[in-house]
């Protein structure tokens, strides 16, 4: 059991670097100023659906960590705390479908896989980018009055969210056609091949 739960932390760790190195190192899509689309949240997605929500929970708050300490954009403490630490934390609530995930991996039952796997990408990107509209309209109020705001942090966040959930579904789609067992933990890939 210890050595699961370590195995589980690991793997959180590794992947929250991957997708801090996704996100710097790898081109985005560049929409205007404020919108930038990108596949980062793979890693993320991929530890949740592995090992359910609370080490998604944890690979979500360690790459907002990274991100804190490698490329910040703050401009109010509690503003940080929720485009980091709050939004990228919920990415992990792509683990809820863990279990149903698995199961359908383990029957062979791709169509229902990827079914929930979509599933648990949208349900993981809008978590996060709930937070990042909320910051939006809250902390940068300032330079957008009333409703405008609100508009704004709404049109932007909402063009990033749909465009990262279909970015991310795609290459998640691509990589349970191709390789199933990846999905899987170690000794349920034993028990299915």
């Amino acid at each position: 059991m210890r050595n699961t739960r370590l195995q589980a932390m690991i793997e959180a760790a590794i992947f929250a670097v991957l997708a801090l190195a996704l996100d710097m190192f790898v081109p985005s899509i560049k929409i205007g100023p404020s919108i930038s689309i990108s596949f980062a949240m793979i890693p993320i997605f991929i530890v949740a659906l592995r090992w359910g929500f609370k080490i998604g929970f944890l690979a979500g708050f360690l790459w907002g960590l990274l991100q804190v300490i490698f490329d910040p954009w703050i401009i109010h403490p509690v503003q940080g705390a929720i485009d980091y630490f709050l939004a990228f934390s919920f990415i992990g609530f792509a683990g809820l479908f863990k279990n149903g995930v698995q199961e359908s991996l383990r029957t062979g039952n791709k169509g229902k896989s990827l079914a929930l796997i979509i599933s648990a990408i949208f349900i993981g990107s809008l978590a996060r980018y709930f937070w990042h509209f909320v910051s939006g309209f809250v902390f940068f109020a300032e330079q957008l009055k009333g409703f405008e705001a609100v508009w704004f942090s709404l049109t932007a966040n909402g063009i990033t969210f749909l465009g990262a959930f279909i970015f991310c579904s795609i290459i998640m789609t691509l990589l349970i056609l191709s390789s199933p067992r990846f999905f899987l933990l170690k000794q349920e890939v034993q028990k299915r091949f």
